[in-house]
């Protein structure tokens, strides 16, 4: 984990002190706030180290001024809120932040080698000393949690002990002092040592990362969180926890849920109903409507009768046959759903108000360019803005590849609120041909191919799971597959012709059996997300040439045969032909995270060459 830079202690307005006189411990931005240090996670400040906490009381301590709303109705709906919320600034003139908990609280001095909790080593004030050497202390390297979400110090003393075949609950009993050295023979588990002034022998870090490690030292989740604080009781947990390094990634993965703005939701109007609309939705008949607006805003209501009943119907449409039963999953989908109709049908900007907040338009160029090659209906997406919300994070297993069940919570009690950030860009839609699809999908060699993805995706999300009859069932179909592989390489070649960083572009994946789109935008709020030319990829001509070129790029790839031959790849196997030397895209880019990729479906293989969607391009 790259830390942030450090930063001095500020005073508020007017040299006062700053709110809630704080100290203060490094700064992020807000975006990072949601897809990299959001609640739950762990941030390293110069030699110290903390977990963000919970949002807990936020909503009263984040400035209005500084952590605005967010309103977008379809996604709030979805995940059962009124509203988001901007994460604070971190600037000089931030008068709060985001709040964070020392964590591990586990210590070692580099000076006397001793092993102990912070508060132990009787720090000065407001500094992370050895009380007695002066020197920094070092954070614990090393934590361990569970798939349910649970954090917690890693148990030093146990694992000095276990040859003396002591008990779990006797930790520490011994009256001796824990110590942690280096040996410095080299830089593996091997040289760290754990001694324990007790007398017993001394023991490296080696075999702690084991998968049953700890469950071999009789020890279980305590069910910690402490993100959440001290005051919060632990939950009863049957997981085994497992050992992980302070700064892995796999100590924390977001959850995030994104939504496009899209009419009659997008020209921001309806924001001003968002703590009523709960209220409204009970309501069908126009007089009650009215006369419910009537007593929530008098007669300066911001958003006429007809226009509410407009987006009451809206609402209603969406919800999908009114079934509040269904899986999140189900809702999430039916939202895509509205998603691709509407960038099908495009929003003319000619006949939309200044607010408008998703222009999407045909192109002028002729669309038979893209005839020979299976892609239709291009759309040219001028204005568009996304909001991305962080629903939960997970611990050890990938978002897609976690039951709901194992999402851990953002707060100890419900919010109707959650963190989020909104990007604002452009981009570019199209389409594959369906009837040339639905010849393509009916290939014996394609539906194995994808089979075989699919049966490695569903095994991978089982095994991580809690309970594996509650997985869903993977999406890797040929045309999911097609869609995203097809979504890399576009990005990929839009990075080298179009002067975008991958890494400031996005897919977005519309595939189901009546759905088989994709949507490339531009994915940062910096100046690389806003530099105005993607658009201009979209016109027929240009788009036709650059799908020759990006298929053309996709046959050969520096790691092959080994690559095109591969019978498996990526985690738990769940690619085909696809590596970092073709195909991969940096994680901020893609949907899921890497997986789910088959170069050969887009270009064929030597054996097949017609197995591939675009072999026509190559002349086979």
């Amino acid at each position: 984990m790259t830390p942030p830079p450090a930063r001095r202690r500020r005073s508020g307005a007017n040299g006062a002190a700053p709110a809630h006189n704080l100290p203060r411990r490094g700064a992020v931005r807000r975006a990072q706030a949601i897809t990299t240090y959001g609640v739950g996670s762990l941030i390293a400040v110069d030699h110290e180290s903390f977990v963000i906490s919970g949002l807990d009381g936020a909503d009263e301590h984040w400035r209005l001024d500084e952590a605005p709303r967010i309103h977008e109705r379809r996604l709030a709906r979805i995940l059962n809120v009124e509203h988001f919320r901007l994460p604070p600034a971190s600037d000089e003139h931030s008068k709060d932040g985001i709040r964070v908990r020392r964590f591990p609280l586990m210590h070692s001095c580099p000076e006397c080698n001793e092993l102990r909790r912070h508060r132990d080593f009787n720090p000065p004030p407001g500094r992370s000393v050895c009380g007695t050497c002066e020197a920094d202390l070092v954070p614990s390297r090393f934590v361990i949690a569970c798939e349910a979400g649970h954090l917690d110090e890693f148990p030093y003393w146990h694992w000095v002990h276990r040859a003396t075949g002591r008990g779990a609950t006797t930790a520490g009993q011994c009256g001796g002092t824990l110590r942690l050295r280096t040996s410095g023979r080299s830089s593996s588990l091997r040289s760290i040592l754990v001694s324990c002034s007790c007398g017993v022998p001394e023991v490296s870090m080696e075999g702690s990362f084991r998968r049953s490690a700890l469950k071999d030292l009789g020890l279980r989740c305590r069910g910690t969180r402490p993100w959440l604080g001290t005051s919060v009781p632990a939950e009863s947990c049957s997981h085994t926890p497992r050992t992980l390094q302070r700064g892995s990634s796999a100590v924390w993965q977001p959850v995030l849920k994104s939504a496009l703005s899209i009419p009659p939701w997008s020209d921001g109007r309806a924001d001003p109903l968002a703590p009523y609309w709960s209220r409204l939705r009970e309501l069908s008949d126009r007089s009650d409507v009215e006369m419910c607006l009537k007593v929530l805003f008098g007669d300066e209501c911001p958003v006429s009768v007809d226009e509410v009943m407009e987006l009451l119907a809206a609402e209603q449409e969406e919800d999908t046959t009114g079934d509040e039963e269904r899986s999140f999953d189900h809702h999430y989908r039916a939202l895509r759903n509205k998603e691709y109709e509407r960038l099908r049908a495009g929003n003319d900007e000619r006949e939309r108000s200044r607010d408008e907040q998703f222009i999407c338009e045909t192109p002028l160029g002729d669309p038979t360019a893209l005839d020979d090659i299976g892609v239709t209906g291009p759309m040219l997406v001028k204005k568009l803005r996304e909001v991305r919300a962080l629903k939960a994070f997970t611990r050890l297993a990938d978002p897609d590849s976690a039951s709901e069940t194992n999402e851990a919570v953002l707060s100890s009690m419900p919010l109707n609120w959650l963190p989020a950030m909104e990007v604002r860009g452009e981009g570019v839609f199209l389409r594959l041909a369906e009837d040339r699809l639905d010849d393509w999908e009916n290939i014996t060699a394609v539906a194995r191919r994808a089979k075989r993805i699919r049966t490695a995706h569903r095994r991978m999300m089982e095994q991580r799971a809690s309970d594996p009859t509650k997985v869903q069932p993977s999406p890797a179909t040929p045309r999911m597959v097609l869609l995203h592989t097809l979504a890399h390489v576009l990005i990929n070649e839009w990075s080298l012709d179009a002067g975008y960083p991958a890494a400031a572009l996005r897919e977005r994946l519309y595939a189901d059996e009546e759905m088989a789109g994709l949507l490339v935008y531009t994915a940062t709020s910096d100046s690389a997300g806003s530099l105005g030319g993607l658009v201009a990829q979209g016109e027929p001509e240009r788009l036709a040439g650059t799908i020759r070129s990006a298929i053309r790029r996709a046959s050969w790839c520096s790691a092959d045969p080994l690559c095109i031959e591969s019978e498996a790849s990526g985690t738990g196997g769940t690619n085909l032909a696809a590596c970092h030397a073709c195909v991969m895209l940096p994680e901020t880019s893609c949907e899921h995270n890497n997986v789910l990729l088959d170069r050969a479906l887009l270009v064929g293989t030597p054996e097949d060459p017609d197995l591939g969607f675009f072999a026509n391009i190559l002349g086979h």
